[in-house]
């Protein structure tokens, strides 16, 4: 559960804001995105060893 404390004249906005922000820290619409539909063990593998060949073109391209 988030729990936000609010001080005493503080705006609701700003309350709103800090509940937004620790609400996505917790990843819990990305971990329901993810769960809406299944995929294979093997195809997330592949698409972590594209994107890490993906990241590590970018890294050599910076040290150039």
């Amino acid at each position: 559960m988030i729990i936000v404390p609010i001080k005493e004249g503080e705006n609701i906005e700003r309350a709103l804001k800090k509940f937004k922000r620790k609400f996505e820290k917790t990843g819990a619409v990305r971990e329901l995105r993810a769960r809406k539909n299944f995929e294979k063990p093997s195809v997330i593998k592949r698409m972590a060893h594209q994107k890490a060949i993906y990241v590590q073109h970018l890294r050599l391209q910076e040290e150039q």
